[in-house]
């Protein structure tokens, strides 16, 4: 029921190779290879991206005129399609010049070839694999790296369709994160080393922004907040939420009335906040005053936060913009991406709870979400309405970003959501299920020096993100 403010795109290039020889040699190859071209290109524009063809690059020259134009044109991810035979001199301007991850494919028209009336000509119609050595050599004698290569038929592969759809949804987060926008507001949860990070870091590392805000910029725009705007929001939160009863726990009770305005009034102020700084995600915290209208809007934003997420803004809590970006990327990768730490073990059943007090995702709740008014938030000031949920069940994927001495490290992870009653505190809480048992997993993670936080989502990507982390050049561990 909720609409993403912005959809989620990529540009990606496209050129095919071939070796100019042969065009005289063998009357209508070139326009037969071409047309296989066209279906490489339908292929990957059904993986949702809009596709820049810049042709046939079969001399040394084009392949300049290529690099030229791709490096204007704002792609986020270049695939170089293996037609036939060519030689590297029309790939290596190419990879010397771009700056994005250059991906080869190697599509073979045909899944083999008839022996008995096989021609010089069928087999350079299906040579797709034939250069790709050459190309990656020469990619590494001039100090570049081919990012992946998709092999196998042009028709009907799942692996291929899954490989450009893996490049394409690659291509979607760098497209994000080219210019985004990560506020920071407020201050760390004081104590809370691991929360910490370098603005100028973070901007070097991902290519963006990091404007520094304050809580009062937030009420100022909640100044400008009608009623109107507040009973939508009212009925947005009543839309997408459950109210129910408490059940064990004493800090909890029924979303009241007062906490339903309060979260309606800051959920309104929000979307104005973002769209006044024109953020990409926002990290936070604060204390405040005890009544202050800084703890009060504080307090209340974690309704408003979780709509956000859903509409692809990220926005998470204690001021940790390392998982904020996690969260991001997660969202581009269609995984969603809920704020999360450790929970209590079942040392019976063998999981380990998942979630936080704070901002989730919840375009992946399994069921309804939960709103419910707590009366203290544990560990923090103030109190109000809190979201609780379980993930969806089945694969999940945690996602860490964490420093090291020398700089941004990921640690990874996939397990399992599986069915089971979470405990009922208005914190969101999934039961989560890792290889080869839980308890062994969670101690390989955390020797791997992670944050307390990571983004949790549904389905198993731990690949793709490593491939990811390829591209922006960071350090990545795979817990398994």
């Amino acid at each position: 029921m909720i609409e993403r403010k912005k959809p989620l795109t990529a540009k990606v290039g496209l050129f095919g190779v071939g070796h100019a020889v042969y065009w005289g040699q063998f009357e209508g190859l070139l326009e037969k290879l071409l047309e296989y071209h066209a279906e490489a290109k339908k292929l990957i524009e059904a993986c949702g991206a809009e596709v820049v063809d810049y042709g046939m690059v079969d001399s040394n020259a084009k392949a300049y005129e290529v690099a030229a134009k791709a490096g204007g044109d704002g792609i986020d991810v270049l695939f170089c399609n293996m037609l036939t035979y060519a030689t590297s001199s029309v790939f290596a301007p190419i990879i010397r010049e771009v700056g994005v991850p250059v991906v080869l494919t190697a599509l073979q028209p045909l899944r083999h070839m008839d022996y008995s009336r096989a021609s010089t000509r069928e087999q350079l119609e299906n040579d797709c694999i034939c250069s790709v050595p050459e190309f990656t050599g020469v990619a590494v004698r001039m100090g570049k790296k081919v990012a992946d290569v998709i092999v196998g038929t042009l028709h009907g592969d799942a692996r291929v369709e899954s490989g450009l759809r893996e490049w394409c949804d690659i291509a979607r987060v760098l497209h994000g994160l080219r210019g985004a926008r990560f506020g920071l507001m407020g201050h760390v949860l004081e104590a809370m080393y691991d929360m910490h990070a370098d603005p100028t870091a973070i901007s070097a590392a991902f290519g963006v922004h990091v404007p520094l805000l304050e809580v009062d910029d937030l009420l100022e725009v909640a100044k400008t907040v009608v009623p109107d705007e507040i009973e939508a929001k009212k009925r947005q939160i009543l839309d997408n939420f459950d109210t129910p009863d408490p059940v064990s726990d004493p800090v909890t009770e029924k979303l009241t009335r007062s906490d339903l305005e309060k979260a309606a009034y800051a959920a309104a102020a929000l979307d104005k906040f973002i769209e006044k700084f024109d953020l990409s995600g926002l990290a936070y915290y604060y204390n405040g005053l005890p009544g202050s209208e800084q703890r009060e809007i504080v307090s209340s934003l974690i309704a408003g936060n979780s709509i956000l997420n859903a509409q692809g803004i990220p926005m998470c809590g204690e001021y940790d913009i390392k998982t904020l970006i996690a969260m991001f990327i997660m969202d581009r990768l269609g995984m969603g991406g809920s704020f999360a730490e450790f929970h209590p073990f079942d040392f019976n059943e063998d999981f380990i709870f998942v979630g936080h007090d704070g901002p989730h995702h919840i375009a992946v709740a399994e069921g309804k979400p939960v709103l419910r008014s707590l009366k203290k938030y544990h560990g923090k000031p103030g109190s109000g309405a809190s979201v609780e949920f379980k993930l969806k069940e089945g694969p999940i994927t945690i996602f860490g970003i964490t420093q090291t001495q020398s700089g941004f490290r990921f640690v990874v992870g996939e397990g399992e959501s599986k069915h089971g009653p979470i405990p009922p505190t208005g914190n969101t809480n999934t039961r989560g299920f890792f290889p080869p048992d839980t308890c062994s997993f969670v101690r390989r993670w955390v020797m791997e020096g992670p944050t307390h936080h990571y983004a949790l989502g549904i389905g198993h990507r731990a690949s793709t993100i490593k491939k990811l982390a390829g591209v922006l050049g960071i350090e990545c561990v795979v817990v398994d």
